[in-house]
């Protein structure tokens, strides 16, 4: 039987979920890396191997030109580059791949992950043309948004006979999450308790996790009435450092959300975060199924579930594992990506990914 040959794919991002994105499109026999882009000057230049924390050279050299990158036609682009605080050029990039003929993976925007009466139709329009034009595809996913809250849920509703709510929470302690941009920029921790982070700023939370709770509506075959957001936030008692940086005394450490989809006055789909940077803030708040963080499914009907999904990892905690994750959730999607309709797809639209040739013994 003949080997297929390896499929050709770049990668756009080397931060946080991007390094370990790039570590397995070296390692893996399935793919062959064609280029790595990156944001900084201070990482061109340098080798892939060494921005993945890997010891062999690749000779692949990382550039700051994405025309450079889709100069060297790859089949699929690993897009892992952060969108938050640069939205607009994440969704250019994305038409620019996407008019090349070249589909696309990516952790990021994670609206993108079901896009519908979430984004404004002149947002998602430039994609779908792009992606017709090019005959290429795009799916957008990781842990949450992406499995923690689609495959997972959609499976456990697939065994009942009815249902009348699902839940999906993250219960986590972010003190380990290394990235100052999205803790403080965005997120708002550290931050003035009387100034509104990025994050909370009014439809932010529907326009990022709205994906989540419209999807689960289409897997249940209903169409939402609205979808609505509440936050609470909470000071730190005192002055403490996390991976990021120093959080003072007074200032945003514990955060609890939820992003609820309504149907005929009912709520009927939750999205809901529960976010400190202590374990011990916020006792009265849900805690999780393991030291640090786990997710939580609730599913309420005939029958009703309570799912709860712990990660952990041998090279990390649970903030590492959810990274490692969030890479391999899109990387080993490619293949499905290669075969599916060109546009902007979903799980809805995916067959289910297994783990073939990832047996390591």
């Amino acid at each position: 039987m003949a080997i297929p040959s390896p499929i050709r794919v770049a990668a756009i991002g080397t931060g946080n979920v991007g390094r370990h994105a790039l570590a397995q499109l070296i390692t893996d026999p399935r793919f062959e890396l064609t280029a790595v882009w990156v944001s900084s000057a201070a990482k061109a230049g340098r080798d892939a191997a060494e921005l993945a924390g890997l010891a062999n050279s690749t000779g692949v050299l990382a550039t700051t030109d994405l025309d450079a990158v889709l100069a060297t036609h790859p089949a699929c682009v690993v897009y892992t580059a952060l969108a938050d605080n640069r939205l607009a050029e994440a969704l250019e990039d994305y038409r620019r791949i996407l008019a090349a003929g070249i589909n696309v993976v990516g952790s990021s925007a994670v609206f993108l992950q079901y896009p519908w009466r979430v984004l404004p139709a002149e947002m998602i329009a430039p994609i779908e043309e792009a992606a017709k034009n090019g005959s290429s595809t795009i799916f957008v996913n990781g842990i949450d948004p992406g499995f923690a809250n689609d495959l997972l849920p959609l499976a456990l509703a697939g065994t009942c006979q009815s249902i009348q709510q699902i839940r999906c929470m993250e219960i986590v302690n972010y003190d380990t999450y290394d990235s100052a941009s999205v803790m403080f920029d965005v997120m708002g921790f550290g931050g003035d308790m009387a100034e509104t982070p990025m994050l909370l700023q009014p439809g932010v939370l529907s326009l990022a996790w709205g994906s989540v709770v419209r999807q689960l509506a289409a897997g249940l075959g209903i169409e939402l009435d609205e979808v609505t957001e509440t936050h609470v936030r909470v000071p730190a008692p005192g002055d403490f450092d996390i991976a990021a940086g120093p959080i003072a005394e007074g200032t945003t450490a514990a955060i609890r959300f939820e992003v609820r989809g309504i149907k005929d006055g009912n709520v009927a789909v939750v999205l809901e975060h529960v976010t400190r940077l202590r374990d011990d803030l916020c006792p009265d708040w849900p805690q999780p199924a393991q030291h640090g963080g786990s997710y939580r499914i609730e599913i309420t009907g005939e029958p009703s579930y309570a799912l709860d999904l712990c990660l952990s990892s041998p090279n990390g905690d649970h903030n590492h594992a959810g990274l490692v994750a969030t890479a391999a959730r899109v990387v080993n999607a490619i293949p499905a990506v290669l075969d599916a309709s060109p546009g902007i797809v979903t799980t809805l639209d995916l067959p289910t990914l297994t783990a073939t040739g990832l047996y390591a013994g």
